[in-house]
């Protein structure tokens, strides 16, 4: 009732941290993201938007916000399972694409995208609120294992992951407002144009540039004859926008610990909170899985550094 939309056209569409349904208007496709308060807060929200506003202001393509009925990007809603903010966003053009079945050329220009992302970063002022940064993350995940003091592993993987981004230089030209999520099913690749538009800026935080390298391309799940080809045709388009020393190539492991970390907690987090007498069908399929990735971890904290 907050957005114009034409009758029988909303759907739903997915759920993770947020719901998220799709909708017409004018035959114009829109998508309606609903985030509960647990999850999310007017400040976060409003400040993805400003930098998303920004983005598109210096034309960037990213899917837009659309004002409501009431002249705002943001209306509370409350539901049956507690408050929520929905905002609206246009659909941008395009399609998904498989990284494997990439041309060198779309790698150049993925990389190249991600770089005029991070040039955009670099001269950007928040108008109101400030994002979060690595640290707060690092508080959030720390708050997490609180609740299960038998994962020494990943305590101790914690002191080391914070002790060592504490030690890492900050300057403006390696450190900035990151996308944290620049991977293929946030970019949608435009045949008519040879370019990406970019959606899903809601974990965007304040970070390395090369943190947005690492978690685009999760080069870890490919064969490794293959991720260097991908990760050579990457940074050739990163590169002819931006330029990244080599010392920033060869921190790609060490990041990825940090990247690490984070799943562990959230999955550890999502199995105590789905924590059933019986758990329904699908979550009994879904258990196993989380259970094995999550001793995938445990293994990878073990590793030395």
């Amino acid at each position: 009732k907050n957005w114009h939309h034409d009758e029988n056209t909303v759907i739903f569409w997915r759920a993770s941290s947020n719901f998220l349904y799709r909708f017409k208007y004018n035959n114009k496709m829109y998508f309606l993201r609903f985030s509960h308060e647990d999850e999310s807060s007017i400040e976060r929200i409003t400040s993805e938007l400003d930098f998303v506003l920004y983005l598109n202001k210096n034309s960037y393509s990213v899917a837009c916000p659309v004002k409501s009925i009431n002249g705002r990007y943001i209306e509370t809603v409350e539901t049956e399972i507690g408050t929520c903010y929905a905002v609206v966003f246009e659909a941008v053009k395009g399609k998904n694409l498989d990284i494997t079945e990439m041309s060198t050329e779309q790698l150049e220009i993925w990389g190249k995208s991600l770089a005029e992302l991070h040039n955009l970063s670099k001269k950007y002022k928040p108008k109101n609120y400030i994002r979060n940064s690595w640290k707060d993350k690092l508080k959030y995940v720390k708050s997490i294992l609180e609740d299960f003091p038998e994962e020494k592993s990943a305590v101790n993987e914690l002191q080391r992951v914070y002790e060592w981004l504490n030690s890492m230089p900050i300057s403006n030209e390696n450190f900035g407002l990151i996308h944290y999520d620049f991977q293929l099913d946030n970019v949608f690749w435009n045949d008519s144009s040879s370019s990406f538009n970019i959606i899903d800026f809601d974990d965007s935080i304040y970070h390395w540039y090369m943190m947005d390298i690492v978690r685009a391309l999760e080069l870890d799940e490919l064969e490794d004859g293959k991720s260097k080809i991908i990760l050579k045709s990457f940074l050739k388009g990163y590169c002819s926008v931006e330029k990244i020393e080599g010392e920033y190539i060869e921190l790609i492991p060490k990041l990825k610990r940090y990247d690490n970390l984070l799943s562990f907690a959230i999955l550890m987090r999502s199995m105590k909170d789905s924590d059933f007498v019986e758990d329904p069908d699908w979550l009994a399929k879904l258990r196993p899985r989380l259970i094995a990735w999550c001793d995938d971890y445990r293994r990878e904290f073990a590793k030395p550094w």
